[in-house]
C-alpha cells in the first residue's frame, strides 16, 4: 500500500500500487455507480409543487410567477431590472439590440463557447470578430481583443465560459477606452465571484454600455425547463429590451415605446410561467448545490494537480469560480501520452472523461463556407473566416479535458477517479497509441 495526497483539509487516502491498467487487462478503477452521484437537474417535492400552484392557477402563459422570478434575481444581484425571457438565446439578441448593435457594426467574440454567444451578432446584421482566449480563465484575452478593435467595433461579448470569470477588469477598462458596449454572457457562471462581486452584474458599472445575460437551460446550474433573463442597472436598456420582445408589457411605460405596443419589433420572448415557478425553486438551492459541487472538484483537482501534467483551473485569490462543467488542461509534454490515448485508457477504467463539448465557431462551415453572410445580409466584400486562425484558442482546446461535475458525489468515487488517472499514468509508456 501507498499513501497517496490528499486535497488540504483531508486525511491522506492509501490506496494499492498502480496495478494494470484496464486497457491492458487490468480491472477498472472506477466500479462505483455513477447515476446517483452525476444526476442533474435535481427535481423536489417543492419544484413539483410550484409547477403544480401555476397550472392549477390557469395562469399558463401570462404570470405575476414571472415577474416574482424578475424580483428574485433583481434581490439577490442588487440589480434595478431584469427581464425573463424563454432561453438566454433570446436574451442575448435581445441584449445586443438594446445595446445598439446593428448592421454593419463589429462584435468581438469568443470561438469557444455555445453557438448562443455568437450567432445572435449575425441576426442583427453585424460582423463577429473572433478573438483569442488566455490560458487562465478560458476567457477572451484582453490583449488580443484590443489589437482586433476598429472604428466599426461597437460591442464585445464576454463569456465566463464553464464558471471561469473572465479578466474582467481589463476587459471593462479597454471597453471605457473605445468607449465599447459589453454583453456579459453569465450563462455558465451562477453564483460565482470576481473581487467580492458577482458574475453578471460586472458589465452593469458600464451604464448604458452594459447588460449580462443568464441562462436557465435544464443542464445549468440554476436550471428550469427553458430560460433566460436579461440583467442591466439602465433603463433604456431595459425599454428597449422589453420592445425587441415582450410587447404586451409595452403599454405601462411612459416613453415613446408604449406606441409599439401592438407590435413590439416581432418578437415574443417572454419565459412560460410553468418554467418561471420552476427556476424560482431552483435559485432558492443555487448556493448550497453549488458548495456540493464545487467541494467535490476542487477536492479532485487538487488530488490531479499532484500528478505534475495537470492544470485544474482553480480559483486563483479574488475570485471564486463553479463548475457548470469540469475541465482540466493536461499537458502532454510532461507524459509524452498524447490526449487521446489518455482519454481512452482513462475511459478503459470506467471514468466518464472526453473532449470539450463545444467545437471552435471559427472553424465551423456557418463561417468558413459564408453562410452567415447571407443569413446577416451583410453586403461584400465581408471577412472570411479561415478555420486555422486562432492558434492559441486551438491549441488550447485541444489539450482540455472533460469529467463530470460530480454534483451529489461521495469521496469514495472522487478517490476512484484518481486512482484511474494515477494508475494510466504509472504505464503511461505501456499504453496502445491511437495511429
Amino acid at each position: 500500500m501507498t499513501t497517496t495526497p490528499a486535497a488540504p483539509g483531508h486525511t491522506p487516502v492509501s490506496v494499492a500500487s498502480p496495478a494494470r491498467p484496464a486497457i491492458l487487462g487490468g480491472a477498472p478503477a472506477v466500479t462505483l455507480d455513477q447515476t446517483a452521484a452525476n444526476r442533474w437537474p435535481i427535481c423536489t417535492p417543492e419544484d413539483e409543487a410550484a409547477v403544480l400552484r401555476v397550472l392549477r392557477a390557469g395562469e399558463w402563459g401570462v404570470s405575476k410567477e414571472t415577474a416574482a422570478l424578475e424580483d428574485d434575481y433583481r434581490k439577490w444581484l442588487g440589480v434595478r431590472f431584469a427581464v425573463a425571457h424563454n432561453n438566454a438565446t433570446g436574451a442575448i439578441l435581445a441584449g445586443l439590440h438594446a445595446l445598439g448593435v446593428s448592421h454593419g457594426d463589429e462584435v468581438i467574440v469568443p470561438s469557444a463557447t455555445w453557438w448562443s454567444s455568437v450567432l445572435p451578432v449575425v441576426h442583427l446584421g453585424a460582423v463577429p470578430v473572433f478573438a483569442e482566449l488566455e490560458d487562465h480563465s478560458l476567457g477572451l484575452d484582453p490583449e488580443d481583443v484590443e489589437r482586433r478593435i476598429t472604428p466599426r467595433t461597437k460591442a464585445i461579448v464576454v463569456v465566463h465560459l464553464f464558471g471561469l470569470p473572465s479578466r474582467m477588469d481589463e476587459l471593462l477598462a479597454l471597453a471605457r477606452r473605445h468607449n465599447l458596449a459589453v454583453l456579459e454572457d453569465a450563462s455558465h457562471a451562477h453564483g460565482a465571484m470576481y473581487k467580492g462581486r458577482p458574475v453578471g452584474t460586472l458589465a452593469l458599472d458600464l451604464g448604458p454600455k452594459g447588460a449580462s445575460v443568464f441562462s436557465m437551460q435544464g443542464n445549468k446550474l440554476c436550471p428550469t425547463a427553458e430560460g433566460g433573463i436579461l440583467l442591466t442597472n439602465d433603463p433604456a436598456i431595459w425599454e428597449n429590451t422589453l420592445r425587441w420582445g415582450h410587447y404586451e408589457r409595452l403599454l405601462d411605460l411612459d416613453s415613446p415605446n408604449k406606441y409599439f405596443a401592438a407590435t413590439g419589433f416581432g418578437f415574443k420572448f417572454r419565459m412560460s410561467p410553468l418554467s418561471a415557478a420552476l427556476a424560482r425553486t431552483q435559485l432558492a438551492r443555487l448556493t448550497p448545490r453549488n458548495t456540493a459541487r464545487n467541494d467535490n472538484c476542487v477536492y479532485l483537482s487538487r488530488r490531479l494537480e499532484t500528478l505534475g501534467c495537470f492544470n485544474t483551473f482553480l480559483s486563483p485569490p479574488g475570485i471564486e469560480r463553479v463548475y457548470f462543467e469540469y475541465l482540466i488542461r493536461y499537458d502532454e509534454s510532461k507524459t509524452g501520452l498524447p490526449i487521446k490515448d489518455l482519454s481512452k485508457a482513462l475511459q478503459a477504467e470506467g471514468a466518464m472523461v472526453g473532449a470539450p463539448r463545444y467545437p471552435l465557431l471559427h472553424q465551423q462551415p456557418f463561417f468558413t463556407k459564408g453562410v452567415w453572410a447571407k443569413v446577416g445580409r451583410v453586403p461584400p466584400p465581408h471577412p472570411v473566416y479561415d478555420p486555422a486562425a486562432l492558434p492559441l484558442t486551438t491549441r488550447g482546446n485541444g489539450s482540455l479535458l472533460k469529467l463530470p461535475s460530480f454534483p451529489n458525489a461521495e469521496r469514495a468515487l472522487l478517490d476512484q477517479y484518481f486512482d484511474a488517472f494515477r494508475k494510466v499514468l504509472a504505464h503511461k509508456d505501456a499504453l496502445p497509441r491511437s495511429a
